[in-house]
C-alpha cells in the first residue's frame, strides 16, 4: 500500500510543478489590483496588469483537479503512456457530469430540497475526484491495453478500448458516489455544527480537519459551516462585510486567523527541513519544488503545491502537518491575533484584511510566524530523519552510487538480454517499469531469479522489496536498457 501511495505521489509531481508560479502570479496580481479581491472598478494600467496576472494564475489553480487527472492518469500507467491520461480525462468528464447538481437533481428531485446534498454535489469537481479519475484511467490502461476483441470489433482492440472501459467503470463509480458523497459531506457538516461552539479548541479541531481533508476535497463541507452562512456562522463573509465580534455570536475571525502563521511561515520552515534533509545529489531538485511552493504559500496562501508534493510520499508526516495547523489555530485564537482572508491566508490577504474593523493585533504575525517557522522546521526535520520519510529529494531511486554503475558494455540489447535471462525469462515477468536508475519488475516466480547472472551484466545490485518485486540497479542508462527489455517482452 505504501509503495502504491509513493508511486501516486510521484505521479502528482508533474502537475504540482505547474502550480507555484501560478500562485505567485496571483499574489502579485492581487497586490497590483485589490479590486480583483475586494470588488470595485478596475482602472489604470497597474490594475489591468494585476487583473491579467490574477486570471493567468487562476487558469491553472482553479483547474488543479484536471491537472491531477492527467498527471495521475499518465504517471500511474505502465510506460507512462498517454492513453492512460486520455482514459482518465474521459473518466473525469463522465463523473463530474453525472454528479453535477443539474444531473443529480434530475435523477433524484428530492436532492434539490436538501441544501447539504446540493452543496455536496456543487463541490464534486475537486482534487479527490481528479485523482480517482486518474487511478481509474491508469488502472484500465494497465489491465486492458492488450485486450484482443473479435474480428468484427477489432478496431476497438488494445489501447482503443481503454477509454471505453474507463467510461463504464466511471459510470459505476458515479452511481456509488451518488449515494455515498452526500452522506459523507452531510456528516462533516454535522461534525462542524458539533464543534462550532467549542471556542478556541473547536477552531483548532476545524483547522486540523480542514488540512486533513484537502486530498479528498471534503474540506469544502467544513468550510461552508465555518466560513459561510450554512448554519449562521460565516466567519469569512461577516469579517469582509466590515462587522466586528459585537455583531456576531462568536469571536469574529477565529476560524481564519490560525492559517496565517502556518501558511506564511510554517510551510517555509517545513520546506527548509525538506531541503536540508534531501540527498545531496537531489537537493537542487528539492529546492526547485518545495522552495517555490513555500514562496507561493507565503505570498498568497496557495498551499496545494507544497501539500500534494509530499502527502502521498509521507502520509504520516501529512497527518502531523495537519495537527500543527490545529495547534497553532488554538494558540492564535487565545492570544488575540485576528485577520481574515478572501482568497487564502497569505501575505496579500493579511495586508488587505488588516484595515477591516474585525482585524486585531495583526503585528503579532511576526512572533507567531517565527514560532511557526521554528516549530514546523524542527518537527519536520525530526520526523523525516527519524523515520526516514521519502519526502521530495529523499527517494530510494536516486542514490549517488547508483549513478556510477558501469555496465559490462554499451550494447543495451545484450545487457537487457542478460538481465532478462537472470530474471527467469520473459515468461516470468509480470510487469516492468523503471525510475531514474533502476529497473522495477514484478516476477511470477522469485525462485527463478539468478542474481549472479544479472550482476554479470555489470549491475551493481539486485534488491528484493517483496517476494514478487525485484529492482535491478542499472544507473543513469536505465532508460536505454528498459526500452530494449520492453521490446523483448
Amino acid at each position: 500500500m505504501m509503495k502504491y501511495l509513493q508511486k501516486l505521489g510521484k505521479s502528482l509531481m508533474l502537475p504540482v510543478a505547474c502550480l507555484p508560479i501560478c500562485g505567485i502570479l496571483m499574489g502579485i496580481g492581487y497586490a497590483l489590483c485589490p479590486s480583483t479581491m475586494q470588488g470595485g472598478d478596475i482602472n489604470g494600467i497597474a490594475n489591468m496588469i494585476g487583473f491579467f496576472l490574477v486570471k493567468a494564475g487562476a487558469a491553472l489553480i482553479d483547474n488543479m483537479a484536471i491537472l491531477f487527472v492527467i498527471g495521475v492518469g499518465v504517471g500511474m500507467s505502465e510506460d507512462n503512456d498517454g492513453t492512460g491520461g486520455l482514459a482518465a480525462l474521459a473518466s473525469w468528464l463522465m463523473m463530474t457530469t453525472l454528479l453535477s447538481v443539474g444531473c443529480v437533481t434530475t435523477l433524484m428531485p428530492s436532492i434539490a430540497e436538501n441544501t447539504d446534498a446540493t452543496l455536496a454535489f456543487s463541490k464534486i469537481a475537486n482534487p479527490f475526484i481528479g485523482i480517482l479519475a486518474g487511478i481509474i484511467g491508469s488502472t484500465c490502461y494497465n489491465k486492458f491495453k492488450s485486450t484482443k476483441l473479435p474480428d468484427w470489433l477489432s478496431f476497438f482492440s488494445g489501447k482503443r478500448c481503454v477509454a471505453i472501459i474507463a467510461g463504464v467503470v466511471s459510470i459505476i463509480a458515479s452511481a456509488i458516489l451518488l449515494f455515498v458523497w452526500p452522506i459523507v459531506f452531510g456528516a462533516l457538516i454535522a461534525l462542524g455544527n458539533g464543534i462550532a461552539g467549542m471556542g478556541a479548541v473547536g477552531a483548532g479541531i476545524y483547522a486540523f480537519l480542514n488540512r486533513l481533508l484537502i486530498p479528498t476535497g471534503l474540506h469544502h463541507a467544513l468550510n461552508n459551516v465555518f466560513w459561510f452562512d450554512t448554519i449562521g456562522l460565516g466567519d469569512l463573509s461577516h469579517f469582509w462585510a466590515g462587522e466586528t465580534s459585537a455583531d456576531v455570536a462568536w469571536d469574529l475571525g477565529m476560524y481564519m486567523s490560525g492559517f496565517f502563521p502556518c501558511m506564511m511561515f510554517g510551510i517555509p520552515g517545513a520546506a527548509l527541513a525538506m531541503i536540508q534533509t534531501a540527498k545531496s545529489n537531489k537537493r537542487k531538485v528539492a529546492i526547485g519544488l518545495v522552495a517555490s511552493a513555500a514562496v507561493c504559500a507565503f505570498v498568497c496562501g496557495v498551499t496545494e503545491p507544497f501539500e500534494f508534493g509530499f502527502m502521498f510520499l509521507a502520509p504520516g508526516l501529512y497527518l502531523i502537518y495537519a495537527l500543527l495547523y490545529g495547534i497553532f489555530t488554538v494558540i492564535t485564537t487565545l492570544v488575540g491575533f485576528r485577520a481574515g482572508f478572501c482568497f487564502s491566508a497569505g501575505a496579500t490577504d493579511l495586508l488587505f484584511s488588516a484595515s477591516l474593523p474585525a482585524a486585531q493585533n495583526t503585528w503579532m504575525i511576526i512572533p507567531l510566524g517565527i514560532a511557526a517557522f521554528v516549530v514546523f522546521y524542527l518537527v519536520f526535520r525530526f520526523a523525516i530523519v527519524k523515520f526516514d520519510l521519502k519526502t521530495p529529494g529523499r527517494e530510494d531511486d536516486d542514490v549517488e552510487a547508483e549513478k556510477k554503475v558501469v555496465l559490462s558494455n554499451d550494447n543495451y540489447t545484450e545487457v537487457a538480454s542478460v538481465i532478462l535471462e537472470g530474471l527467469g525469462g520473459k515468461e516470468n515477468i509480470a510487469s516492468l517499469d523503471n525510475c531514474i536508475t533502476r529497473l522495477r519488475m514484478e516476477v511470477k516466480d522469485n525462485t527463478k531469479v539468478d542474481e549472479k547472472k544479472i550482476k554479470s551484466a555489470g549491475i551493481s545490485g539486485v534488491i528484493r522489496p517483496s517476494k514478487t518485486s525485484v529492482q535491478v540497479i542499472v544507473g543513469t542508462k536505465v532508460q536505454f536498457v528498459a526500452d530494449e527489455m520492453k521490446k523483448m517482452l
